[in-house]
């Protein structure tokens, strides 16, 4: 049987239920309280008594309510500006790896606050037009164009943005005639905007030789190509 840990017995044992084996005095001895209180000058030392936590103004309900409370789970993070490549530069002839106009070369005018990349074609040599690319779609080359002439301050991510029209019911007439779609004309402020763009960008273009074919010629890969031993 292993031996009782001094620790869980009492000094004082019971004989029978409510009466001890030594006496309070006995115990008082035994204990090695004298010893205590005389070190204290006769009193027993008192501790002061801790900062109790204040308690809150409103206590929690003791029920909890029968319907479900929804609580919202959503974090807000705070948006990160998007971090540009070191090869991706105001100036920079880049490639379009996606959408409509997918392997024309494009030239880089700025970075927009939400992370997308302003790039023009110009219009007038491959057609595209001012847009906002995500430079996960993009090759950045090592050709260069001058841009300082190029003013692009006034153009943000609301530039680009959809207008959203209202769908409005259509009569018995209407239905009928739905086949004969109008044409969609661009506005001519996007018009203006686009050539106060391109015409200083063409002057820089055409002083480089070979720039304006290079910018017009679509790019592809032939047989035996190898995308990954390329250099831009």
């Amino acid at each position: 049987m292993a031996p009782k840990n001094p620790r869980t017995t009492s000094w004082n044992q019971d004989l029978i239920h409510g009466i001890g084996k030594f006496s309070r005095s006995k115990m008082y001895h035994k204990r090695g309280l004298w010893a205590i209180k005389e070190k204290n000058g006769g009193v027993f030392p008192r501790h002061e008594p801790k900062d109790k936590p204040e308690k809150p103004a409103e206590k929690p309900p003791k029920y909890y309510p029968a319907d479900d409370v929804k609580v919202s789970t959503r974090v807000h993070r705070k948006h990160k500006p998007t971090k540009l490549r070191e090869n991706v530069t105001p100036g920079t002839i880049l490639i379009l790896l996606a959408g409509r106009f997918m392997g024309k070369r494009v030239v880089f005018l700025k970075q927009l606050p939400s992370g997308l990349l302003m790039i023009t074609g110009p219009f007038k040599i491959n057609g595209v037009p001012l847009r906002c690319v995500n430079q996960a779609y993009v090759i950045g080359t090592s050709t260069k164009v001058d841009i300082s002439g190029v003013n692009v301050d006034k153009f943000t991510d609301k530039f680009f943005c959809k207008e959203k029209e209202r769908k409005m019911k259509k009569t018995e007439g209407e239905f009928f005639e739905a086949d004969k779609e109008e044409k969609k004309y661009l506005p001519q402020d996007r018009k203006d905007d686009q050539k106060a763009v391109d015409e200083p960008l063409l002057k820089s273009i055409d002083a480089v030789s070979d720039l304006r074919s290079y910018l017009g010629a679509r790019f592809t890969l032939k047989d035996g190509m190898k995308p990954h031993e390329l250099k831009f």
